[in-house]
């Protein structure tokens, strides 16, 4: 049955430690991240990670994101990661900037691409109780609460996955509304913004003047 734990009560450290418990023993729970509240699982528990895909009903070939504790971490799992891509690390880490990044050779994990893509999404999040858990439990995969193609959810009330499936609920409270993340690409010819979310393109051409734009990424007007 899944255990419900309100987060806004209690010694946090004993919650984070129980969320812990149960991503080492390859379970999954749910947490409130910045825009909504998303599943976790251990990244190098290839049947954890499935079962979540599983959970949402993604299309086979979706790939789950990374979530890690802090920019210190990322050379462990990832390669060829520009000057550029670690001066808007500094920047915007903790936040809602993701890096589509190569992934360092030889990790063990399927992110639910059956280990056939030679790129990982790799974000820190400045949740503070998932971001207390990372800095316990290392690299967590994480994907959307909702079902897929849906918006995300911002009351944990609303998550309807099978008690059976899911060992825990850490629960905040209904989250303010939030953009997505803003999604960035590392790599030749240089940095690519992929989607403008909460970080904007103007903030990312502070740092990075020569940023390409993908034709896909609609970036905002400036206000």
């Amino acid at each position: 049955m899944t255990q419900k734990i309100d987060i806004r009560t209690g010694d946090t450290a004993v919650h984070v430690d129980q969320a812990l418990q149960w991503i080492r023993s390859g379970l999954i729970i749910a947490a409130p991240l910045e825009n909504g509240y998303a599943y976790l699982a251990d990244a190098f528990d290839h049947d954890a990670v499935r079962a979540m895909h599983v959970m949402r009903g993604d299309a086979l070939g979706i790939v789950s994101q990374v979530l890690i504790s802090g920019q210190e971490v990322i050379d462990g799992i990832a390669r060829e990661v520009s000057p550029n891509a670690r001066a808007l690390m500094s920047t915007f880490w903790p936040g809602q900037l993701t890096f589509n990044l190569y992934p360092q050779r030889g990790l063990s994990w399927d992110l639910g691409d059956d280990k056939h893509l030679d790129r990982v999404s790799v974000r820190v999040p400045s949740a503070p109780f998932v971001l207390a858990l990372l800095g316990k439990s290392g690299p967590l995969a994480v994907a959307s609460a909702a079902p897929a193609g849906t918006p995300p959810l911002i009351n944990a009330f609303d998550i309807s996955a099978r008690e059976y499936d899911l060992a825990g609920i850490f629960d905040a409270g209904v989250l303010i509304q939030a953009p997505s993340s803003t999604i960035v690409s590392d790599g030749e010819p240089g940095i690519e913004l992929i989607r403008e979310g909460a970080v904007t393109l103007h903030q990312l051409q502070e740092l990075v003047p020569d940023i390409i734009v993908s034709g896909s990424a609609n970036p905002k007007p400036r206000e």
